[in-house]
């Protein structure tokens, strides 16, 4: 069990071109059915929904990153997913998410993405999240600085640093759609706090990242490729993703490919357990 030699650096540099090359091609895809409004909708077994467009996303994807990397399995929310004991062979993996967000898709917010992100003997090492909406992308390899693209070009990635990390008000990304008071529950009332609204879990995670809010809690179901391109993003910048009882996430570790709440905190310097202490924290 991932007993293949870690990748080199050029190997990871091809990779993540790469991935961005095909997390664009994949958005300009679901930005036309977006905006044609030529998807339909379903429900899943859980009730959440997925589209015509998630599926036609998850192919483009799936057969990209097979030509770009044959000899890498590509695991996906929207695909079949083998079984642990399968999965526990593989020394790396693609995890994607064809468009988080759907909900947001659906409702016409603009706020989805596609998410690519490369794991490595359980841990993300490559990144990618592109909003196709606003044609803006944000990547990362671990160890080599997380950036963002837009039009008005290339800009690295950091965390917003506190001047008083103790006592300065704290700028939190939430859910447009999950409820608000769930999340500020989990606050210190004695600090004071800004609210920014965002759609997808990737989208607020890359606010922490790129500084436009400094921290983000989810809580409610999610999978590890909800958080794993964000988790190398976010790193780069100088933040993390914890769960809400502060511990690691894990990837490929466990039959059930589900997260527990977790947290994107920005600088580090702040005292988070202070910050997430109200009395909605278990």
């Amino acid at each position: 069990m991932f007993s293949a030699s870690p990748s080199s650096e050029a190997q990871r540099q091809l990779w993540l071109q790469g991935a961005m090359q095909i997390a664009r091609e994949a958005g300009a895809l679901v930005l036309e059915l977006y905006q044609d409004q030529s998807f339909e909708t379903f429900a899943k077994t859980d009730d959440s929904p997925v589209t015509s467009a998630d599926f036609a996303a998850n192919r483009l994807i799936v057969d990209a990153l097979q030509q770009l990397a044959p000899d890498i399995p590509v695991l996906s929310e929207e695909g079949s997913h083998l079984s642990f004991a399968e999965r526990q062979q593989w020394p790396r993996y693609w995890l994607i998410d064809p468009i988080d967000g759907t909900q947001e898709f659906i409702a016409g917010s603009g706020d989805f993405a596609v998410v690519i992100a490369l794991v490595e003997a359980h841990q993300p090492i490559i990144g990618v999240i592109y909003a196709p909406v606003h044609d803006s992308l944000w990547a990362a390899q671990r160890e080599a600085g997380a950036w963002r693209y837009d039009q008005q070009g290339q800009q690295r990635l950091t965390v917003r640093p506190f001047q008083q990390p103790e006592q300065e008000p704290v700028v939190v990304a939430i859910s447009r759609r999950q409820a608000q008071q769930k999340v500020l529950a989990h606050l210190n009332p004695n600090r004071s706090y800004q609210q920014v609204a965002r759609g997808s879990c990737s989208l607020k995670a890359c606010m922490v990242a790129e500084g436009s809010a400094d921290c983000f809690m989810r809580i409610g179901p999610t999978g590890e490729w909800d958080t794993a391109a964000a988790e190398v993003i976010v790193g780069e910048a100088g933040g993390r993703i914890v769960s809400d009882q502060f511990k690691p996430l894990t990837y490929n570790q466990e039959a059930n490919l589900g997260n527990p709440n977790f947290m994107v905190l920005g600088d580090q310097q702040v005292p988070w357990q202070q910050v997430f202490s109200g009395p909605g924290v278990a």
